[in-house]
């Protein structure tokens, strides 16, 4: 399912990134690749879909969270 469409508070694992070379570069630069888990902070519109990861706080776009698969 798509990060976009996860409820706040569920920790989940990263599967796929369904998107361009330079987006999924930027992204694991930030630490979100594959197989990493995160837990969402908040997901609800309007406003962006705000994650743990490893400690630190990450906010995405919705368009974005809806290309990153998740388990």
């Amino acid at each position: 399912m798509p990060l976009s469409m996860v409820s706040s508070g569920e920790l989940v694992q990263v599967i796929a990134i369904n998107a361009g070379r330079g987006l999924r570069r930027r992204l694991a630069s930030m630490g979100l690749t594959p197989g990493v888990q995160v837990r969402v902070i908040n997901s609800q519109r309007p406003g962006p879909v705000v994650l743990d990861l490893k400690g630190s706080r990450l906010a995405l776009g919705h368009g974005i969270a809806h290309r990153i698969m998740v388990n």
